[in-house]
C-alpha cells in the first residue's frame, strides 16, 4: 500500500490537509533545508561554526527522513509521534543554538549572525510545529 492510501485510511481530524498538499510542500522544505543547512555543514567544515552546532542539524535531518519509513513502512503512529517530536526538539534547538553563536560572533567580531538561515527556515518551523500536532492528533484518533 502506498503512502497516500495509507494516509486516507488513517483516521484524521477534519483540519488535516489533503495527502497531495505535503509532496509541494516538502519539496520546498527541502530546498530550504538543502541550502540552509548546507550551509551549516560549509562553515562547520571550514571551521567557521562550531561542529555541535552542526551536529544537530544532522540530527535533525536525521530524524526528518525516519518520519516516513516509521509512519508508513512500520506503521507505528506512536513511534513516529516521538519521532516528530524529535524532528521539532532538535530543529528549534539548532536554530537557536546558530542564533546563539552568531550573536556572539556578531558582538565580538562583527561577524555576520548567520540570522538569513533562521530566517530561512522558519516555514519549515512553521510546518513541522503543524505536522507535529497533526501526528500527535492522529496517534490519539487511531490508538
Amino acid at each position: 500500500m502506498n503512502e497516500p492510501t495509507q494516509y486516507a485510511q488513517l483516521i484524521k481530524p477534519s483540519w488535516a490537509p489533503p495527502s497531495w498538499l505535503f509532496g509541494p510542500v516538502w519539496s520546498i522544505l527541502y530546498a530550504i533545508i538543502a541550502v540552509s543547512f548546507g550551509t551549516v555543514f560549509y562553515k562547520a567544515f571550514t571551521k567557521q561554526i562550531p561542529w555541535m552546532v552542526a551536529l544537530l542539524f544532522a540530527l535533525n535531518l536525521v530524524f526528518n527522513f525516519a518520519f516516513t519509513p516509521i509512519q508508513f513502512g512500520l506503521k507505528n503512529n506512536l513511534l513516529a509521534s516521538l519521532d516528530i517530536l524529535l524532528i521539532l526538539g532538535t530543529l528549534i534547538w539548532a536554530l537557536y543554538a546558530l542564533y546563539s553563536f552568531g550573536l556572539k560572533l556578531h558582538i565580538e567580531t562583527g561577524a555576520p549572525s548567520y540570522a538569513w538561515i533562521i530566517y530561512a527556515n522558519i516555514p519549515y518551523l512553521l510546518w513541522v510545529s503543524f505536522a507535529t500536532v497533526l501526528q500527535l492528533t492522529i496517534t490519539y484518533l487511531n490508538r
